[in-house]
């Protein structure tokens, strides 16, 4: 008798081909899966179709647009709500009296806010840099691209998918479910009519992601189990409470959620378990990798894949262990393949990288 994950595992490595609109599901690396993080924001800006063919091109199993909603309904790829850092818009003066102050999930800030914007108005915008100093190179990219809705990103992927001969997945993210919601421009329906809607999206490799709980569990009402969606939680024990939660009054911790009883809670719900890199793996008290927590076994102990997040090859990120010389921007590739295989071995199914190309290449020469 297969347990939970073997069955999990088993599903994700059938292909059903019964036919061109079969459901095709989710490539396998050695059980561990590589997620173009904001596409390959290492090298092209974040959440452009540039940077997700770049990430396509070098390979990653799937690619990940945040999703955010535009005024008038359009669900769009950007990482917040607030595009001041990732795009030109300060810069362009027929805005200028849209700068405001609004206080998202918990978090007061000043900007300018997508839901403020139709998309007419958005395409007039172009993406630039969110970390310049760090990344020169995208800096000198700035201007150069628009902001992708996510119904071309879908598109752009099936074109890819049948230019390559391969499946790409999506893992989208619903960003801010409660706060959209409180604004009236709930974003799960919108995006559910979205996966129905198009051909590759009824049988693309899809795991939706959430820091949220109740849209998750939405989702899954709605969904159901088809072999080619999961659905993925994002944890981060340091941050407290997930947004709804918090809206709610009660209900569990991101740190009660990775304890074993909320492991198995989470899994009623959900396929994947998704915590910071520092979360398997913690830092010494030198900058160092320490010694691994329990969690990834708990995970799987459950019936939980574990997926995490962020690994980046600047040395600004890496662990000491795996930094070169003192320059934080430097590009250490060797540091960030030596970083990305020691979480491999510690037995991870899935990791997000901003640069997947080098994920691909810890998997090759682990």
């Amino acid at each position: 008798m297969l347990t939970r994950r073997e069955a999990v595992t088993t599903i994700g490595a059938t292909i059903i081909t019964a036919g061109a609109g079969a459901a095709v599901a989710a490539p396998r690396r050695r059980d561990v899966l590589v997620f173009g993080h904001r596409g390959a924001s290492a090298l092209r800006p974040e959440h452009t179709l540039a940077s997700y063919a770049k990430a396509i091109a070098d390979g990653a199993d799937y690619i990940e647009p945040d999703l955010v909603c535009t005024k008038d309904g359009v669900l769009v790829a950007r990482h917040e709500n607030n595009i001041v850092q990732t795009t030109d818009v300060a810069s362009r003066p027929e805005f200028a009296a849209r700068k405001t102050a609004r206080t998202v999930d918990g978090q007061s800030q000043e900007g300018w806010f997508v839901e403020d914007f139709t998309l007419a108005e958005l395409k007039t915008l172009r993406a630039i840099e969110r970390l310049p100093l760090l990344r020169p190179a995208n800096a000198a990219m700035n201007g150069q691209f628009d902001i992708p809705t996510w119904q071309e990103i879908i598109d752009f992927t099936a074109s890819q998918a049948a230019a390559r001969g391969r499946p790409v997945g999506l893992v989208p993210e619903l960003k801010h479910s409660t706060y959209f919601h409180a604004i009236g421009l709930p974003l799960e329906d919108r995006f559910l009519a979205s996966l129905s809607g198009h051909e590759y999206t009824r049988r693309c490799p899809l795991e939706i992601q959430s820091f949220e709980i109740a849209n998750l569990k939405y989702l899954r009402a709605k969904l159901g189990r088809p072999a080619h969606i999961r659905l993925m939680q994002l944890v981060e024990p340091a941050a407290g409470k997930p947004a709804d939660v918090v809206a709610a009054g009660s209900g569990p911790s991101y740190a009660d959620m990775v304890k074993p009883a909320g492991l198995a809670d989470v899994a009623v719900y959900a396929d994947v378990i998704a915590p910071p890199t520092r979360a398997i793996i913690p830092l010494a008290a030198d900058g160092r990798l320490g010694q691994p927590t329990s969690l990834v076994a708990d995970a799987h102990k459950a019936g939980l894949l574990v997926h995490v997040w962020t690994f980046r090859p600047e040395n600004f990120f890496l662990a000491a262990d795996f930094r070169e010389g003192a320059d934080p921007a430097f590009r250490n590739e060797a540091g960030s393949v030596r970083e990305m295989q020691a979480y491999i071995k510690a037995g991870i199914d899935g990791f997000f990288s901003d640069d997947p190309g080098l994920g691909k290449k810890a998997l090759a020469t682990l």
